[in-house]
């Protein structure tokens, strides 16, 4: 058996215990057995086994002794362990002669639990990937073939079981990493609240075609309960993907992603790469062309409804950098975006904004709550950090004048200031209803009226303890 698996693998082969039985016809049972790569020398104390098994045992019929390749029906395995070595020690070990083995022998079914498997890395500043592999069948273990499997893998994060099928190999022994893979996967109920700062179950399908240690994927991942902890507001969320993940250090380059964010597409690409120690961090670049800032108000705030509804075109870069903190604390986003068709929710709000259009336009003579709704539009650059959206430029239009601004606003919609300039078309002394103090500011037109408006003034816009407006004029 240790020549047959040295042939097999074309390497070395411990082997500390194998018990024969011909009572009930032939049953094999073995522990301790160390298979290493090329070169190693079969040391455990100094190297690590390309392949360990704590336990093994198969039976088969006398019978099947007589025939070549001897036929094993079923072999069961607990305790596997296979270390996939890095690329530069493969490569080191590639161009080794093989020997023929003793025996042939040809296996319907390998049946494997309790097992793990670890491709390692040449980068010094990555962890080795490991798989934990609950439940393995593999079929058809004829040599220099693939082999069909269906497996079931444990996700520490977002915990859940992947179930996949497919084909594997056949078996490289020079470059193990090179071993073909391909086949389909379901991950059900993956549970994103292991993740802090985020929320939901995860459901995902896919299929995947390539190498052991560069594996494409495509796939698609539908979560009907997504949330950040920033808002707790659940929201449908769905993505298309095509990705490759490099297994050598379990980084991920998501070549594209078609998201859908409640009524909201957008696309995004980026990679996710893993650091020594500490985890993942996401470097993603998003395109938002014609989405609905309410969709993605509502995930980022606790105002119920969103503060605003409108059309949103943004560019952003979102970083999610390794650690414990939840993501909304961690995360970072810098971008621009252009919202148009305005509309502000808190009928508050609403109504001093269509107030500030009709008194820009010079039109005092309904300056009620209530007035008809304007059409506004809102551009700007932005950057989120520690929970708290910071505006470096705002510029908010309506019909009449123009707003600019910078300040903060924090996700919880509960603190904002906002300072800067409000621009009209009309003078100053339009501004106001009443004749008599249109007369007493008629005088004052001149030194308000700037770079071609009609008034230009500065304004805060800041809230109060219970998150409500109030609007100023920092003279």
């Amino acid at each position: 058996m240790i020549e047959t698996l040295r042939a097999r693998f074309d390497s070395d082969v411990q082997l500390d215990n194998l018990q024969v039985s011909i009572s009930h016809g032939l049953e094999v049972t073995g522990s301790g057995l160390r298979i290493f790569s090329q070169g190693d020398l079969p040391k455990p104390e100094v190297n690590k086994p390309l392949i360990a098994v704590k336990q093994f045992h198969f039976r088969a019929s006398p019978w099947g002794l007589f025939f070549k390749p001897t036929h094993v029906n079923q072999v069961n395995v607990s305790g596997l362990a296979i270390n996939v070595p890095p690329a530069s020690q493969r490569q080191k070990e590639a161009g080794h002669k093989r020997r023929p083995g003793k025996l042939k022998i040809r296996v319907d079914n390998i049946v494997c639990d309790d097992s793990q498997l670890s491709i390692g890395t040449d980068k010094p500043d990555k962890d080795p990937r490991v798989f934990q592999l609950t439940h393995v069948v593999l079929s058809d273990l004829g040599p220099n073939t693939a082999w069909p499997f269906d497996a079931v893998l444990t996700n520490p994060t977002p915990s859940g079981e992947i179930r996949a099928s497919g084909s594997f190999g056949p078996w490289n022994a020079e470059s193990p990493g090179d071993s073909r893979l391909t086949g389909k996967y379901l991950f059900e109920h993956a549970d994103l609240n292991t993740i802090n700062g985020i929320g939901g179950l995860l459901r995902s399908t896919g299929s995947f075609n390539g190498q052991l240690d560069r594996i494409a994927v495509r796939g698609e991942t539908e979560v009907s309960n997504f949330s950040l902890d920033t808002a707790n507001h659940h929201m449908p969320l769905s993505t298309q993907f095509q990705a490759v993940v490099d297994g050598t250090s379990g980084d991920t380059y998501l070549e594209n992603i078609d998201a859908k964010l409640g009524k909201s597409e957008f696309s995004c690409h980026g990679a996710v790469v893993g650091v020594k120690g500490q985890g993942h961090k996401i470097d993603v670049t998003t395109d938002v062309p014609n989405g609905q800032i309410a969709d993605f108000l509502g995930l980022a705030v606790k105002t119920n409804p969103a503060p605003m509804t409108g059309l949103l075109n943004l560019q952003a870069k979102l970083q999610i950098p390794p650690g414990n903190e939840s993501v909304s604390q961690k995360m970072t986003m810098q971008g621009a975006f252009t919202l148009r068709r305005i509309h502000f929710t808190n009928p508050a709000i609403e109504d001093k904004v269509d107030v500030m259009s009709l008194r820009a336009q010079g039109n005092t003579t309904d300056l009620n709550p209530g007035a008809p709704d304007v059409t506004s539009k809102m551009t700007g650059q932005f950057e989120m950090r520690h929970g708290e959206l910071v505006f470096p430029r705002l510029d908010y239009s309506l019909p009449g004048g123009d707003v600019h601004l910078a300040g903060h606003y924090t996700m919880d919609g509960r603190q904002y200031e906002f300072t800067g300039k409000v621009r009209t078309k009309a003078e100053i002394s339009k501004l106001v209803a009443s004749k008599w103090k249109s007369v007493l500011l008629k005088p004052l037109d001149p030194f308000f009226s700037k770079h071609g408006w009609g008034t230009e003034i500065p304004i805060r816009v800041s809230s109060d303890r219970n998150g409500k407006p109030k609007f100023g004029l920092p003279l």
